[in-house]
């Protein structure tokens, strides 16, 4: 029986405990998309203790409790830390297989040098060794995405953000490029309550009156330059339950957004609003094309279907799960349209039913171009939220090697709002060196040298290229 969590944790043959060791494990990381906040880098946000760090915001643990039956008063309530801390240590055992489990390991070994298993008789040792070192080391934000050898991070912001807090980060010499990621979801979403507000807000930022589908765009354009300006190189699109397709217009365009605005989203039909969506995805395609960004397309999402728990806790916390409508013939079309309107730029697609993988992998190479450029131009990215675990990243590598290229794959990003998922990297990596030192191993692959540099290229080297940064 090998031990638990040993030095070769996830890696199966030599060759495979090579490639990590040698390759993988010493590169830098590139967070392309993830949810930390501007203002708590700006700041260097300190934390006090381990639970600050683990179970204030991540959903994935809260949903995990929850699993367990654990009271709310111990996830989003009123307990105190160590009592919210120790709740979490309880179920823990309980995890097996769940990749929180891993995670938290990891987590725990890599920042504070402790390799005590969690649970309830280490609970308070664990709790005391972390309190500890916390307050000797006095790490903040920053230093946190320091030592877990990050060169650049990609956050995720409000095109209605004025980004001060990005102009802040780089005006103070920090050794670590954070740009901001453009995310303009809500001005899409004009079936929702709200909208009549978020336009307003929107134009305040941008200083153009929004009346009207033309000044809509007079203002985004506003907010692309604004984001451009401080190093953004990517859009990213939470499309929610599916990607809808409808043929659009401006003419009819305009005229359901003004009538958005009026009832404040509430006469907007699903038609109207899937030609909204495409008008506007146009508009987008053609800006993100001319900035040479790259477009991230997040789809499949059913949001906060437990409705008495929503208007007690609002988004984001843990309630969402997997809508398994099937929009691969709307995508297609969209790309399409995007393509025929020279408005597709490099784009990735992140599906998150894991039974759409198959089909999200055909679809990009069916608008890869042969320009030349030797980057798809359409990709699918890494298994995403429900499927960021073992099987689900296997699933997702698997198929992407079945139906396209695996060496142009660009590999893991966090996706989180913590400052300690960085692990989650080395997770993603030593899953990348099994799966290819088996390959390798099994004679389906015949150079070592070649299935290093495919390493290489995945965990660090691909994104780089493929979104233009300079590390």
């Amino acid at each position: 029986m090998k031990k638990f969590m040993d030095k070769d944790f996830l890696l199966e043959t030599p060759t495979a405990v090579r490639l990590y060791e040698e390759h993988a494990a010493k590169l830098p990381i590139i967070d392309y998309h993830c949810h930390l906040v501007p203002a708590e880098i700006a700041e260097n946000k300190k934390f006090t203790n381990i639970t600050e760090l683990w179970l204030y915001a991540d959903h994935y643990k809260w949903r995990a409790m929850r699993s367990c039956g654990v009271d709310e008063k111990y996830i989003t309530g009123d307990a105190s830390d160590f009592e919210k801390f120790s709740e979490y240590c309880r179920i823990m055992p309980l995890l097996i297989g769940n990749p929180v489990y891993h995670w938290s390991h990891l987590e725990l070994r890599r920042y504070f040098d402790c390799e005590l298993t969690i649970n309830s008789a280490n609970c308070e040792a664990i709790w005391n060794i972390t309190k500890e070192k916390i307050a000797k080391d006095n790490w903040g934000a920053r230093d946190y995405i320091v030592n877990s050898n990050v060169k650049l991070v990609c956050t995720t912001d409000d095109p209605a953000d004025d980004l001060h807090y990005h102009k802040q980060i780089k005006e103070s010499g920090f050794e670590v490029q954070v740009l901001p990621a453009f995310r303009p979801d809500k001005g899409l979403n004009i079936e929702r309550k709200g909208i009549s507000a978020y336009i307003a807000s929107l134009g305040k930022s941008t200083g153009v009156e929004i009346v009207d589908y033309e000044s809509l765009c007079k203002a985004y354009t506003v907010s692309l330059d604004r984001f451009e300006a401080l190093g953004c190189k990517t859009a990213d699109h939470g499309m929610d339950n599916y990607i809808p397709f409808a043929k659009p217009d401006q003419y009819h365009a305009n005229e359901i957004f003004k009538k958005a605005l009026a009832s404040d989203g509430a006469d907007i039909s699903e038609d109207e609003l899937a030609l909204w969506k495409t008008q506007m995805m146009r508009f987008f395609g053609l800006e993100y094309v001319k900035r040479g960004w790259i477009l991230q397309l997040h789809y499949g999402v059913l949001r906060n279907p437990n409705k008495t728990m929503f208007a007690k806790l609002g988004p984001d916390s843990g309630y969402d799960t997997i809508h398994a409508k099937n929009c691969i013939a709307d995508m297609a079309s969209l790309l399409n349209y995007m393509q025929e309107n020279d408005a597709l730029p490099k784009t990735i697609i992140y599906p998150i039913n894991p039974a759409d993988n198959a089909a999200v992998g055909t679809l990009c190479g069916s608008f890869c171009r042969g320009d030349g450029s030797n980057t798809p131009t359409v990709v699918q990215g890494s298994g995403w939220w429900f499927n960021d675990n073992i099987d689900g990243m296997e699933a997702q590598m698997k198929s992407f090697a079945n139906l396209a290229s695996l060496g142009n794959f660009l590999g893991m990003l966090t996706d989180s709002r913590s400052f300690m998922s960085y692990p989650r990297h080395e997770y993603f990596r030593r899953i990348l060196c099994n799966i290819i030192g088996e390959w390798v191993e099994r004679g389906l692959y015949p150079d070592y040298d070649a299935a290093a540099e495919i390493v290489e290229r995945i965990s660090l080297y691909n994104a780089v290229n493929y979104f233009g940064f300079e590390i």
